[in-house]
Protein backbone atom coordinates (compact mmCIF):
# COMPACT_ATOMS: atom_id res chain seq x y z
CA UNK A 1 0.00 0.00 0.00
CA UNK A 2 1.93 2.70 -0.84
CA UNK A 3 0.82 6.24 0.95
CA UNK A 4 -1.20 8.54 -1.39
CA UNK A 5 1.06 11.58 -1.67
CA UNK A 6 -0.88 14.98 -1.38
CA UNK A 7 -1.51 17.91 -3.58
CA UNK A 8 1.99 18.85 -4.38
CA UNK A 9 3.75 16.86 -2.56
CA UNK A 10 6.10 14.03 -4.50
CA UNK A 11 6.07 10.58 -3.23
CA UNK A 12 9.00 10.18 -1.20
CA UNK A 13 10.83 6.62 -2.21
CA UNK A 14 12.82 4.14 0.20
CA UNK A 15 14.46 1.51 -1.19
CA UNK A 16 15.11 -1.73 0.76
CA UNK A 17 18.50 -3.49 -0.01
CA UNK A 18 19.22 -7.53 0.48
CA UNK A 19 20.96 -6.27 3.77
CA UNK A 20 17.45 -5.11 5.06
CA UNK A 21 19.01 -2.04 4.63
CA UNK A 22 16.42 0.97 4.07
CA UNK A 23 17.28 4.33 1.97
CA UNK A 24 15.74 7.09 1.78
CA UNK A 25 16.84 8.40 -2.23
CA UNK A 26 15.52 11.82 -0.72
CA UNK A 27 17.62 11.99 2.31
CA UNK A 28 20.29 9.82 0.64
CA UNK A 29 20.74 8.41 3.98
CA UNK A 30 20.03 5.52 5.51
CA UNK A 31 17.23 4.99 7.30
CA UNK A 32 15.38 2.96 10.40
CA UNK A 33 11.99 1.34 10.82
CA UNK A 34 11.78 4.19 13.95
CA UNK A 35 12.73 6.48 10.95
CA UNK A 36 9.29 5.35 8.71
CA UNK A 37 7.28 5.06 11.53
CA UNK A 38 8.28 8.97 11.75
CA UNK A 39 7.47 9.46 8.48
CA UNK A 40 3.89 7.55 9.21
CA UNK A 41 3.36 10.22 12.07
CA UNK A 42 4.20 13.09 10.11
CA UNK A 43 1.61 12.64 7.26
CA UNK A 44 4.75 12.02 4.80
CA UNK A 45 3.91 10.12 1.69
CA UNK A 46 6.42 7.81 0.97
CA UNK A 47 6.73 3.95 -0.71
CA UNK A 48 9.09 1.24 0.20
CA UNK A 49 10.55 -0.74 -3.03
CA UNK A 50 12.61 -4.02 -3.36
CA UNK A 51 16.34 -2.11 -4.57
CA UNK A 52 17.00 -4.75 -7.02
CA UNK A 53 13.21 -5.81 -7.93
CA UNK A 54 11.07 -2.62 -7.63
CA UNK A 55 8.77 -4.69 -5.85
CA UNK A 56 6.16 -2.38 -3.46
CA UNK A 57 7.02 -3.17 -0.20
CA UNK A 58 5.12 -0.71 2.13
CA UNK A 59 2.93 -3.00 3.17
CA UNK A 60 5.68 -5.37 4.59
CA UNK A 61 7.03 -2.58 6.12
CA UNK A 62 4.29 -1.00 8.54
CA UNK A 63 3.31 -4.26 8.89
CA UNK A 64 6.79 -4.65 10.71
CA UNK A 65 5.95 -1.44 12.52
CA UNK A 66 2.44 -2.38 13.50
CA UNK A 67 4.59 -6.31 15.00
CA UNK A 68 6.91 -3.89 16.78
CA UNK A 69 4.72 -1.11 18.00
CA UNK A 70 2.76 -4.29 18.87
CA UNK A 71 5.71 -5.72 21.18
CA UNK A 72 6.14 -2.73 23.46
CA UNK A 73 4.01 -1.33 26.30
CA UNK A 74 0.11 -1.78 25.79
CA UNK A 75 -0.58 -3.44 22.68
CA UNK A 76 -3.45 -2.58 20.52
CA UNK A 77 -4.91 -6.04 19.37
CA UNK A 78 -6.19 -8.99 21.47
CA UNK A 79 -4.86 -11.97 20.67
CA UNK A 80 -8.51 -12.76 20.23
CA UNK A 81 -8.80 -10.17 17.82
CA UNK A 82 -6.00 -11.43 15.99
CA UNK A 83 -7.69 -14.96 15.68
CA UNK A 84 -10.74 -13.25 14.24
CA UNK A 85 -8.64 -11.65 11.59
CA UNK A 86 -6.55 -14.69 10.28
CA UNK A 87 -9.58 -16.53 10.17
CA UNK A 88 -11.06 -13.86 7.73
CA UNK A 89 -8.19 -14.81 5.22
CA UNK A 90 -8.93 -17.07 2.61
CA UNK A 91 -12.89 -16.42 3.24
CA UNK A 92 -15.35 -14.68 1.03
CA UNK A 93 -15.85 -11.74 3.23
CA UNK A 94 -11.74 -11.05 3.48
CA UNK A 95 -12.09 -7.94 0.78
CA UNK A 96 -14.98 -6.74 2.64
CA UNK A 97 -13.57 -7.31 6.17
CA UNK A 98 -10.78 -4.94 5.06
CA UNK A 99 -12.74 -2.27 3.26
CA UNK A 100 -15.29 -2.47 7.28
CA UNK A 101 -11.83 -1.76 9.08
CA UNK A 102 -10.61 0.84 7.08
CA UNK A 103 -13.54 3.03 7.04
CA UNK A 104 -14.51 2.63 10.69
CA UNK A 105 -10.93 3.27 11.33
CA UNK A 106 -11.25 6.38 9.11
CA UNK A 107 -14.51 7.35 10.99
CA UNK A 108 -12.69 7.35 14.32
CA UNK A 109 -9.91 9.62 12.63
CA UNK A 110 -12.50 11.84 11.82
CA UNK A 111 -14.23 11.78 15.05
CA UNK A 112 -10.82 12.08 16.99
CA UNK A 113 -9.92 15.41 14.80
CA UNK A 114 -13.22 16.79 15.25
CA UNK A 115 -13.13 17.11 18.83
CA UNK A 116 -9.55 18.17 18.91
CA UNK A 117 -11.06 21.18 16.29
CA UNK A 118 -13.56 21.63 18.73
CA UNK A 119 -11.62 21.84 22.09
CA UNK A 120 -9.02 23.99 20.06
CA UNK A 121 -11.94 26.46 19.44
CA UNK A 122 -13.41 26.16 22.86
CA UNK A 123 -10.16 26.67 24.51
CA UNK A 124 -7.50 27.73 22.58
CA UNK A 125 -3.82 27.06 23.53
CA UNK A 126 -4.78 26.84 27.01
CA UNK A 127 -5.98 23.30 26.21
CA UNK A 128 -2.65 21.46 26.26
CA UNK A 129 -1.37 18.03 25.56
CA UNK A 130 -1.26 16.91 28.86
CA UNK A 131 -4.69 18.44 29.44
CA UNK A 132 -6.33 16.29 26.79
CA UNK A 133 -4.87 13.33 27.97
CA UNK A 134 -6.42 13.90 31.70
CA UNK A 135 -9.47 14.91 29.59
CA UNK A 136 -9.28 11.49 27.37
CA UNK A 137 -8.26 9.74 30.88
CA UNK A 138 -11.73 10.71 32.31
CA UNK A 139 -13.78 10.44 29.33
CA UNK A 140 -12.76 6.88 28.38
CA UNK A 141 -15.64 5.02 30.02
CA UNK A 142 -17.91 7.23 27.93
CA UNK A 143 -15.70 7.02 24.70
CA UNK A 144 -15.78 3.29 24.62
CA UNK A 145 -19.46 3.06 25.45
CA UNK A 146 -20.10 5.35 22.46
CA UNK A 147 -17.87 3.04 20.40
CA UNK A 148 -19.88 0.34 21.72
CA UNK A 149 -23.12 1.29 20.69
CA UNK A 150 -21.41 2.35 17.37
CA UNK A 151 -20.14 -0.97 16.97
CA UNK A 152 -23.44 -2.23 17.45
CA UNK A 153 -25.09 -0.19 15.12
CA UNK A 154 -23.08 -1.12 12.75
CA UNK A 155 -23.70 -4.85 13.55
CA UNK A 156 -27.13 -4.16 12.82
CA UNK A 157 -26.80 -2.65 9.79
CA UNK A 158 -24.62 -5.58 8.16
CA UNK A 159 -27.05 -8.51 9.86
CA UNK A 160 -30.07 -6.21 7.67
CA UNK A 161 -27.89 -6.03 4.53
CA UNK A 162 -26.78 -9.86 4.72
CA UNK A 163 -30.99 -10.38 5.06
CA UNK A 164 -31.75 -8.51 2.23
CA UNK A 165 -28.83 -10.27 0.05
CA UNK A 166 -30.54 -13.48 1.33
CA UNK A 167 -33.77 -12.35 0.19
CA UNK A 168 -32.92 -10.88 -3.41
CA UNK A 169 -30.74 -14.10 -4.17
CA UNK A 170 -34.13 -16.29 -3.10
CA UNK A 171 -36.54 -13.92 -4.97
CA UNK A 172 -33.78 -14.15 -7.75
CA UNK A 173 -33.67 -18.24 -8.34
CA UNK A 174 -38.04 -18.76 -7.53
CA UNK A 175 -38.49 -19.35 -10.91
CA UNK A 176 -35.68 -22.32 -10.89
CA UNK A 177 -37.40 -25.70 -10.56
CA UNK A 178 -34.88 -26.21 -7.30
CA UNK A 179 -36.69 -28.51 -4.70
CA UNK A 180 -35.17 -28.57 -1.31
CA UNK A 181 -33.41 -31.94 -0.21
CA UNK A 182 -35.12 -32.79 2.65
CA UNK A 183 -33.07 -34.32 5.83
CA UNK A 184 -33.40 -37.92 5.08
CA UNK A 185 -31.86 -37.38 1.60
CA UNK A 186 -28.72 -35.73 3.05
CA UNK A 187 -27.74 -38.57 5.34
CA UNK A 188 -27.62 -40.73 2.08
Amino acid sequence: MAQQAGAGNSLRLIKKYPNRRLYDTQTSTYITLADVKQLVLDNEAFQVVDAKSGEDLTRSILLQIILEEETVGAPMFTSTMLAQIIRFYGHAMQGIMGSYLEKNIQAFMEIQNKLGEQSKSLYGGQFGPEAWTQFMNVQTPMIQSMMSNYIEQSKNLFVQMQDQMQNQTRSMFTSFPFTPQSKDNERK
